[in-house]
């Protein structure tokens, strides 16, 4: 299993310790969840977008198989304005593709509910912007169901959260599942591409 080095530190707006990688600049925002030490090229930026929370996850190919080398969260502050949130996230976004010069962006393909139609919306605000600052880092993007993650990474499309958790730790040789699930959800769909690249090129 592979062994995560992070550091400890405060957070003082959520109150709480947050796992952070060591040596990393990283902005108030920006709270990445764990680092691998190793330098392969970068294949996928994994995305799972949220107004409050934008996870993100960064897969390299490595020579046996992908390779974790960051994955954390952007947060937006509650306190300002939607406009000033969106930007907030757009800003954390470009500075993870201006830091790792990601080929891909991959992103859970978001279907309309009427259940829950306020926080459909303030979602789409939080895509906007992930899919701007994709554009303007000239990174392409592609989508999957989450059907179709769930498929290829546990071979059931109605798999639980915990149960993808357990297949990310797997694939990724961690000793640990990733978490908050925005984390383990951007890991995810990651995964989905890089294997169904691999799958394709093949």
């Amino acid at each position: 299993m592979s062994e995560l080095e992070v550091d400890e530190r405060s957070d003082a707006v959520a109150g709480k310790k947050l796992l952070r990688p060591k040596s990393h600049d990283s902005s108030k925002l920006r709270t990445p969840h764990s680092t691998l030490r190793i330098s392969p090229s970068i294949v996928c930026l994994g995305i799972d977008p949220g107004l409050n929370r934008t996870g993100y996850a960064i897969l390299a190919r490595g020579a046996k198989g992908p390779v974790l080398r960051e994955a954390g969260v952007i947060r937006s502050t509650p306190k300002m304005s939607l406009a000033e949130r969106v930007l907030e996230i757009g800003q954390g976004l470009r500075e993870v593709c201006a830091q790792y010069q990601p080929e891909v962006m991959a992103i859970e393909q978001v279907f309309s509910t009427g259940e829950f139609p306020k926080s459909a919306l303030l979602m789409a605000h939080a895509r906007g912007a992930i899919l701007y600052s994709a554009a303007d880092c000239n990174v392409r993007v592609v989508h999957y169901t989450p059907r179709q993650i769930k498929k290829l990474l546990t071979g059931s499309g109605k798999a639980d959260k915990s149960q993808v958790q357990r297949a990310i730790a797997n694939e990724l040789h961690l000793d640990r599942v990733l978490e908050p699930h925005d984390v383990s959800d951007a890991a995810a769909v990651a995964l989905c591409h890089y294997y169904s690249v691999r799958v394709v090129v093949m």
